[in-house]
């Protein structure tokens, strides 16, 4: 119930985000009344990609229904009779919905419950206060780790000084059966005394003797008990050491690794490695101090046989602790820098494994080779279960060895791959309609090498994370695709490159907006909003409810192998396009809130119509992929009277490489206020293009400037040239393309319309303009012009 307290104290667009994580599918009184049931259930422990859990996933679906009937009898009075036959009515929603697919209901309540807590701490993370208590957190669990360590050594020193009590107790055993064989054999030898002396030597001799075995009766079971004791509490030293491994490889280093997974999607840089290390050194040191005493033991143990278990018990000792150092120094064989993710071949790129124990074990005083070899996802399958002992591989990679080496100053013992390239590769047999950039490879690094003089041979692999190679750069959007979904939706420890095929609406939306705050370096990222018209293109709906798709599950089909209704591309083809035009043009209008961006034609135009004329807004084209557009409210030029909303052609990437946003914005005189009232000057005028400096050694530069003909004002500095002087205004009854310079022939295509979607092919090519322009006496045109 704590989540949900702190969830209810969210403000601003958090509140918006955790609210709109509730429906029809989940309604948000359900989370309400039965907070605390909730958050006590193990809803993670359920696996979704199994179908033998749907039995478990039912029993909590039974249980839930059960547990709002429950809490809708409680329900007394006249205030609770409207909240008892809510609750009621929710009881019976569930279980017709959920009944014959309660995985889905477990897959709905983790979303929400993972999406609450990243709400939570993105929130604490935006207060100094909570930011404290974040911190108080994480230093708790290290607190918790460092404890435990500290117990390990304590117990470790503890077996260290019983060891050295064993060691000397059985070496004065040994000295005094040693003395008991001294004095046998005197025994022997008085035979040859005369019968007097014999007599009184032998009584003498023979209770000393009497003694000695006494003493070494006692002092052997005493020896067999400090053993047994002994093995005991190595037993319980190993239970520890496995407890402390399993929390830092199996939480603290996969944990590490869903972040560096995630960074490939936009998240969070991948942090607190070293701490991992200083962590697994320690484990290392501490496994093997319990290995060498246990070897010890087994020495003494063969130095001084006594009967008893002992043999058995070290053997078995020795074989755990062995396999407990062989699973860190597999597991911590891993790579800090990935491969990237999309893989071209005949293109330089780089990668870094290391070794987190290799200083502590001194793997550096024989530095070993890692080699890097590409394999398919099948071949990964294999190596993983073990059913490959050799490296089979799906492609040739050059430059594809190098040594670990050791860096005295951090500690670490890594290897940088920095010139590999991708020679060739090997594709499988396609299924249905996979294409090429669905093929996932992974780059597997293997190394050999040996501790303790020999004593320990390790071959150790690890696999990177899914690459899917290309051979042309057109590729390049589509196997992007293939990583974002891999990245977002892949579970830990699954079987090499299983992902949902379909994944609900709310997980693609934090998975498309780590993406677009990424790229854009920017906090401000997709918002409600944004979210409603992507479902809308999506899921081709015309609801402006986000309730309305938070139950909806969208398949990888959906995302980026069928197209769009009426269009040549799928959703993340023209989504990807957007983040792209943004990325590398129009990153800082973004970050300013100049740019709605997400809003369709129909939007537009209702928000338009009630705003004073020569308002505008910028959305992003509906049928190009990379396309943005201004849409103004204006009169009519050819009806008087008559308010429109018009539409320029959509600029790309090829517009703004020749002239930017901002210039084209100041170029174009009707446009008077951003929406919904912001004076364009006051936006935009810190991004102008200086004015053109004066002539140089009798030379005038010339200016590109855009105009749209039936709004070019003859009384407006647009058209008489006071800005500009040297621009020719020409005006047409028909509109031009945004890329029709004032210094060419006006188009006689009137190519602007309501709707402001083109056809490329249909346009003049900009960049043959420009070069007819620098061939064309211009002195003499301007000179005619000017006068």
């Amino acid at each position: 119930m704590a989540m949900w307290i702190q969830a209810q104290q969210l403000q601003g667009e958090a509140l918006h985000q955790m609210q709109a994580l509730y429906g029809q599918h989940f309604p948000i009184e359900v989370r309400h009344y039965l907070a605390q049931w909730i958050e006590s259930q193990l809803w993670d422990s359920v696996d979704l990609d199994n179908p033998t859990e749907e039995p478990k996933a039912k029993r909590l679906l039974d249980n839930l229904v059960a547990e709002l009937q429950r809490k809708a009898q409680l329900q007394g009075g006249e205030d609770g009779f409207l909240l008892k036959i809510k609750l009621g009515h929710y009881a019976n929603q569930f279980k017709s919905t959920y009944d014959r697919c309660p995985l889905e209901l477990v897959r709905c309540i983790k979303h929400i419950l993972h999406s609450e807590q990243r709400l939570v701490q993105e929130a604490t993370n935006a207060s100094s206060e909570t930011v404290g208590q974040a911190m108080d957190s994480l230093s708790q669990r290290h607190q918790q780790i460092n404890q435990a360590f500290e117990e390990l050594r304590l117990a470790t020193q503890e077996t260290e000084n019983e060891l050295r009590k064993l060691q000397h107790s059985q070496e004065y055993f040994i000295i005094q059966y040693q003395e008991n064989l001294r004095i046998q054999a005197q025994l022997s030898s008085l035979s040859s005394l005369p019968p007097a002396e014999r007599t009184q030597r032998e009584t003498t001799l023979q209770t000393k003797r009497a003694t000695v075995e006494a003493w070494l009766a006692r002092e052997a079971s005493t020896l067999q008990k400090y053993r047994l004791d002994l093995s005991e509490q190595h037993l319980k030293t190993l239970g520890l050491l496995r407890k402390q491994q399993t929390l830092i490889l199996d939480e603290e280093l996969i944990q590490w690794k869903r972040r560096q997974q995630l960074a490939g999607n936009g998240g969070p840089h991948e942090g607190g490695l070293d701490v991992l290390q200083s962590w697994c050194e320690k484990l290392a040191d501490l496994i093997w101090q319990n290995r060498q005493q246990i070897r010890r033991c087994e020495h003494l143990t063969q130095q001084l046989p006594l009967p008893g278990p002992m043999e058995e018990l070290l053997s078995k000792l020795n074989s755990d602790i062995t396999d407990i150092i062989s699973a860190l120094v597999t597991s911590t064989f891993i790579i800090e820098k990935q491969p990237p993710q999309v893989l071209k071949t005949q293109t330089k790129f780089a990668a870094t494994v290391r070794l987190l124990v290799g200083g502590k074990l001194n793997v550096h005083m024989n530095p070993p080779m890692v080699k890097a070899v590409i394999v398919s996802e099948q071949q990964a399958k294999a190596l993983l279960k073990n059913e490959s002992t050799h490296s089979e591989s799906s492609g040739e990679i050059l430059n594809n060895t190098c040594v670990m080496e050791y860096h005295q100053a951090t500690g670490t013992l890594s290897a940088h791959f920095r010139n590999m390239s991708l020679k060739r590769i090997k594709r499988s047999d396609r299924r249905g309609a996979e294409s090429v950039t669905e093929e996932k490879f992974t780059v597997l690094f293997e190394s050999q090498f040996s501790v303790g003089g020999n004593e320990l041979v390790f071959h150790v692999k690890t696999l990177s994370l899914p690459v899917v190679v290309i051979v042309h750069g057109s590729q390049d959007n589509n196997a992007t695709a293939t990583v974002l979904w891999d990245n977002a939706f892949a579970e830990p420890g699954r079987v090499p490159f299983i992902v949902p095929d379909k994944v609900l609406w709310p997980q693609l939306c934090e998975a498309l907006d780590m993406k677009y705050k990424a790229e854009m370096h920017s906090s401000r990222g997709l918002s409600e909003d944004n979210l409603v018209f992507l479902a809308q293109k999506a899921f081709s709906s015309s609801s402006n409810n986000p309730e309305d798709y938070n139950g909806m599950t969208i398949s990888w089909a959906q995302f980026n192998r069928e197209s769009l209704p009426g269009r040549n591309f799928t959703f993340w083809q023209w989504f990807d396009g957007v983040v792209e035009l943004m990325k590398k043009h129009l990153k800082p209008h973004w970050n300013d809130g100049a740019i709605l961006g997400f809003v369709n034609k129909q939007q537009a135009q209702d928000m338009l119509m009630s705003k004073p004329n020569g308002t505008f807004l910028l959305r992003f084209s509906d049928s190009e992929i990379g396309g943005i557009t201004i849409a103004w409210v204006a009169e009519n030029p050819n009806k008087p009277g008559e308010r429109l909303v018009w539409n320029l052609l959509p600029y790309t990437t090829k517009d703004f490489s020749i002239r930017s946003l901002a210039d084209r914005i100041s170029d174009l005189n009707h446009l008077l206020f951003l929406y919904p009232d912001r004076p364009k000057d006051e936006v935009f005028a810190k991004y102008y293009t200086p004015p053109l400096s004066k002539a140089v050694d009798g030379y005038v530069k010339p200016q590109i400037k855009q105009v749209v003909p039936d709004f070019a004002n003859p009384n407006s500095t647009e058209s008489t040239g006071a800005a500009h002087p040297f621009m020719d205004q020409t005006t047409s009854p028909s509109v031009g393309h945004p890329n029709n310079f004032s210094v060419f022939p006006p188009m006689g295509d009137a190519m602007l319309d309501a709707d402001g979607d083109f056809d490329l092919e249909d346009t003049m090519d900009v960049a043959r303009h420009v070069e007819e322009l620098l061939r064309r006496p211009m002195a003499n045109q301007w000179s005619s012009q000017q006068s």
